[in-house]
């Protein structure tokens, strides 16, 4: 069982896999400001309880965590000590989060963390060989249980040999969704997937993107199929 925690919304845009994010995307539609952060209903959803006293959300469940924000933007720093505080009551759950700011990481971790939650998988977003370059060495330094990269949208061919170990428990490669969306390239896909493979790290191909190139023929897939069709690829490990 999966569910959605999005404690806070909003974000500030940080890199390239930023400029047609997915969230400004929809609330732009709804008239959204996405770059004031604010806390939401859903803050303690881990720890809200039914009348007889039981948690609302059962044990061993998964929690997709800040997925309209980054766990680690400055601006949620004064509301960060209590979402920990909740995590470690919760120690039952799966928490997922994904972010850019993994260079801020060692600045907003909980006095216990020691060298990481065994319950909380933290994943490090990579767009670019650019971006790889920066906060993959960050990443492998740090003091995370359960790490995957997440090459997403995947921008340009990005060589992830030098930072692949066996810290790495998966890589999730995807394109970009939306009507401005750049290029994905199979052969990208394929190279990550390769390397995966020979490393012994488990690959995911979790979407095409609007926009696929594959044997130099570009494909423009509706949103509906993005996901299906990187299944059928059937090139998951």
């Amino acid at each position: 069982m999966a569910k959605m925690w999005n404690l806070w919304h909003g974000c500030h845009k940080l890199s390239a896999g930023c400029k047609y994010c997915y969230v400004y995307r929809g609330d732009e539609k709804r008239g959204i400001d996405s770059s004031a952060i604010t806390k939401t209903k859903s803050f303690d959803l881990p720890v809200q309880k039914k009348r007889n006293g039981d948690y609302k959300i059962p044990s061993g469940t998964k929690l997709y965590t800040c997925f309209t924000s980054d766990f680690f933007v400055e601006d949620a720093d004064n509301w960060r000590p209590e979402a920990w505080k909740m995590m470690r009551e919760r120690e039952d759950l799966a928490f997922m989060m994904i972010t850019k700011r993994i260079d801020r990481l060692h600045t907003c971790l909980p006095d216990d963390w020691g060298s990481g939650y065994d319950h909380v998988t933290i994943c490090c977003t990579v767009e670019n060989q650019d971006r790889a370059d920066y906060r993959l060495p960050i990443y492998n330094a740090a003091p995370v249980k359960h790490k995957i990269i997440i090459c997403e949208p995947l921008l340009e061919r990005i060589d992830l040999s030098p930072y692949l170990n066996s810290q790495i428990q998966q890589v999730v490669v995807g394109g970009e969704s939306g009507k401005d969306a750049r290029e994905c390239n199979f052969d990208w896909v394929m190279e990550i997937r390769d390397l995966c493979i020979e490393k012994g790290i488990s690959f995911w191909f979790k979407q095409t993107g609007a926009k696929f190139v594959k044997d130099g023929q570009l494909y423009k897939i509706a949103r509906q199929f993005q996901h299906s069709q990187a299944s059928k690829a059937n090139i998951n490990t």
